[in-house]
């Protein structure tokens, strides 16, 4: 069941979500949360770190074991927007996080339910409880719509690239 609270940490992870979309990057945002406190925040920066591993929830873990002091970060729930992958998944039962919380679903690479289910492997050694379709419409919107203003930016370049080229062939002057 979603809780008021649920409610409340998502909303915070769409507001550094946006973050990542100022910058180009994918919007995802995420948020660790102990005692009712944010202790780590991150949202995806991948491209401008030059680092495959800056997911949104790699940076709010690293924020989180920085703030506690201890690589665990036990105790917790990480909300972010978006289903982890497996990365972050393998990140999340190493820190010991207790709970996940997310809200769009990720159908190409998810991998809490989408195309795994990661959390209940019987290999994983720690057991993450997890919740998925918070606010989901927000989240994927904000996705959608970030992915739909990348293709139309993507189209416009190739329309210019194509008039610039034809354009200078046509004002070439004669040798």
């Amino acid at each position: 069941m979603v809780s008021d609270e649920d409610q409340k940490w998502m909303r915070y992870a769409l507001t550094l979500a946006v973050k990542a979309a100022d910058a180009g990057e994918v919007p995802v945002g995420a948020v660790v949360v102990c005692d009712n406190r944010a202790i780590g925040e991150g949202w995806n920066h991948p491209i401008a770190a030059h680092d495959p591993t800056a997911h949104a929830e790699i940076m709010a873990l690293r924020a989180a074991a920085r703030e506690q002091e201890n690589y665990r970060v036990v105790d917790s729930t990480l909300y972010v927007t978006l289903e982890p992958c497996t990365m972050c998944v393998g990140a999340i039962v190493h820190a010991r996080v207790s709970r996940v919380v997310f809200g769009a679903k990720e159908p190409k690479a998810g991998a809490v339910v989408s195309q795994n289910n990661l959390f209940d492997h019987p290999a994983m050694n720690a057991r993450v409880l997890y919740e998925g379709g918070v606010l989901e419409a927000e989240c994927s919107t904000m996705l959608s719509e970030f992915f739909k203003l990348r293709r139309q930016q993507k189209r416009e370049e190739k329309a210019k690239g194509q008039s610039k080229s034809t354009d200078t062939n046509v004002s070439v002057p004669p040798r």
